[in-house]
């Protein structure tokens, strides 16, 4: 995401996001539209056909329901965010489950100190968010964190949703596939839909509270909704292994 004058959106702006506040200063509640309060629907379709396993690591964790739900599946599971509000929360949600799950602040683009670590990474909508330079960045240390033959499933926001959020956010397939296939073995890139917390105004609203009141949000109006009325969000669904060094 960016700020309405074009810049990125650095730490500071999402602990605000964190703690209840869009940018311009307007009151957000207590739900981020990423925020589901439960893990995102692909994720749950992922863990029932069995394909995360062994140690996890859910980078860009935000509020940590993915990996609740993952470490409630038995799995050993490590979560990463570089908001601190976001990974305290995530560890209360945790805790109110009385689910043991492992979080901490980290950035994504180095990951110091899990190298060599995990055997599957889960990246629910954090590749879209960051600038072409750091994709390239965290994929190296993506490389570095995982044991040999490794799995990446990632999903982000796609080329079909035009003018919801800036163009810098929307990947297309050739840069997945010359990013992450750089040093892993793309085994599956699909379209998909992430599924936002919000009904197509409320969402609309969220929106213009962190890009700015002229930000043009017609396009939401093509976009469908799931029996709950929530937004999907147009994504990439890809599954990737990690080439031998």
């Amino acid at each position: 995401m960016s700020n309405p004058d074009g810049s990125e959106l650095g730490e500071a702006e999402y602990e605000a996001m964190y703690q209840g506040v869009y940018q311009g200063g307007t009151s957000a509640g207590p739900k981020l539209p990423w925020d589901l309060g439960a893990p995102q629907p692909q994720v749950v379709a992922l863990a029932d056909a069995g394909e995360l396993t062994g140690e996890v690591l859910d980078i860009g964790c935000g509020l940590g329901d993915n990996s609740v739900f993952l470490a409630s599946r038995g799995l050993r599971v490590t979560g990463l965010d570089f908001a601190p509000s976001a990974v305290e929360q995530a560890r209360a949600r945790a805790a109110a489950k009385g689910i043991d799950v492992t979080f901490a602040v980290a950035d994504a683009t180095k990951l110091e100190g899990y190298e060599d670590r995990f055997d599957t990474v889960l990246d629910s909508a954090l590749y879209h968010c960051l600038t072409e330079q750091e994709r390239h960045e965290y994929l190296a240390a993506l490389t570095r964190a995982t044991r040999p033959g490794g799995r990446l499933h990632l999903f982000c926001f796609s080329t079909e949703i035009p003018g919801v959020c800036p163009d810098r956010h929307l990947v297309s397939e050739a840069n997945l596939r010359e990013t992450v296939g750089k040093d892993w073995t793309i085994e599956r890139l699909e379209p998909a839909a992430y599924t936002t917390a919000f009904g197509p105004e409320q969402l609309r609203s969220a929106i213009q509270g962190i890009q700015g009141d002229d930000f043009d949000t017609s396009p939401l109006a093509k976009l469908a909704t799931d029996a709950d009325d929530r937004v999907l969000m147009p994504a990439w669904q890809l599954k990737a292994v990690r080439s031998a060094p």
